[in-house]
């Protein structure tokens, strides 16, 4: 028989018994406690809690309720006879039984990922999750095109994107709680891997008006890169890896600035540029945005190549799941191109 009428016909014995489950809430809770399947859904569950450190963000990620969340917890712990979580303390906190039961279960579910993984294989069929930590500047602008052609191209693949501080992406991909990251300048040795991803130009960021506009918001004029001694700038916060490699440059180009504010994220610099409030050194996609918007003006550097590589990050001696090889390849232009509005310069 065919494996999909089988697939079908399965469908429909499972819809026609639900009724019979909410009818007989006895055997309801039968089910619930002795089928495999649902208990491996509410240890995955349970994991999504602690990861995301919040019953809200993991019911979100699984696409279920946060009552539903809350629900596959307290079955664990019925199952377990303990606490697994001390809901007494905010935020919550594993209890030690937790702590022991989340390592173990971590090691499980990551092992019946790949079995899976490998069989579809066999299939030639891309099935599963892909949970990828990006930093916020490549943000939705960048990734929504992706994270739609991915989609598209593989209907039976859950994509999980989440924007996070550089430092976290790292610590998700440590820890296996995201297969793939995105950072810029990325780390080089050690447990973590780096695919290059993007090479961006990084310009100058004016406001209307300024002497560095031009004559329009949409013309992309070039300055002497000697032209930003003195300036007032907005820039990123002095622990970040992009702002110590600014710092290298200015001083490598005998440049001296005044930084008069400094974010963790590239939003805000942009907003703070907008009011008037300094310049900024950022890389162009970021602002595409807002320059084709006409709200801010980018200015191109002469006499020197800046640029702020972006790199997909993984666990080093981790082999990659069928998912997230894909998503790799489409990012890495393997697969159909993706179209995203607007130029990629400015």
């Amino acid at each position: 028989m065919p494996e999909d009428v089988i697939d079908d016909r399965l469908q429909a014995t499972l819809d026609c018994n639900f009724s019979f489950f909410y009818t007989n809430p006895g055997f309801y809770r039968f089910f619930l406690y002795s089928s495999p399947v649902m208990h491996l859904r509410n240890v995955e569950i349970f994991c999504g809690v602690v990861t995301h450190g919040s019953f809200s963000k993991a019911a979100g990620a699984h696409q279920v309720s946060q009552s539903s969340a809350s629900q596959a917890v307290h079955m664990l712990e019925r199952r377990l006879g303990c606490r697994l979580i001390d809901r007494s303390k905010r935020p919550f906190e594993l209890t030690p039984a937790g702590q022991i039961y989340y390592d173990g279960c971590r090691k499980i579910l990551e092992s019946f990922r790949h079995v899976e993984d490998r069989v579809q294989q066999m299939r030639n069929k891309v099935i599963g999750r892909v949970r990828l930590a990006a930093i916020y500047s490549v943000g939705l602008l960048q990734m929504d095109a992706y994270a739609k052609r991915y989609k598209a191209l593989f209907p039976d693949v859950v994509l999980q994107l989440e924007y996070l501080h550089p430092d976290d992406v790292y610590t998700r991909v440590l820890n296996d709680d995201s297969d793939l990251g995105i950072v810029s300048f990325p780390r080089v040795g050690g447990e973590i891997a780096s695919i290059p991803w993007q090479n961006q130009e990084m310009v100058l960021v004016v406001p209307p008006g300024h002497r560095h506009a031009g004559d329009g918001p949409f013309r992309a004029p070039s300055i002497p890169v000697q032209e930003l001694d003195g300036e007032t700038f907005v820039g990123f916060t002095s622990e970040l890896v992009i702002r110590k490699q600014i710092d290298r440059w200015f001083k490598q180009a005998g440049i001296s600035v005044d930084f008069v504010h400094v974010f963790d994220n590239v939003e805000n610099i942009k907003r703070a540029v907008e009011i008037g409030s300094g310049v900024a050194l950022l890389p162009a996609p970021t602002v595409r945005r807002e320059v084709e918007a006409g709200l801010l003006h980018a200015v191109h550097l002469e006499g020197v190549q800046w640029h702020r590589p972006l790199g997909v990050v993984h666990r080093r001696n981790r082999t990659l799941t069928n998912p997230a090889r894909k998503l790799v390849e489409l990012l890495r232009g393997h697969l159909e191109p993706v179209a995203t509005s607007g130029s990629e310069k400015v």
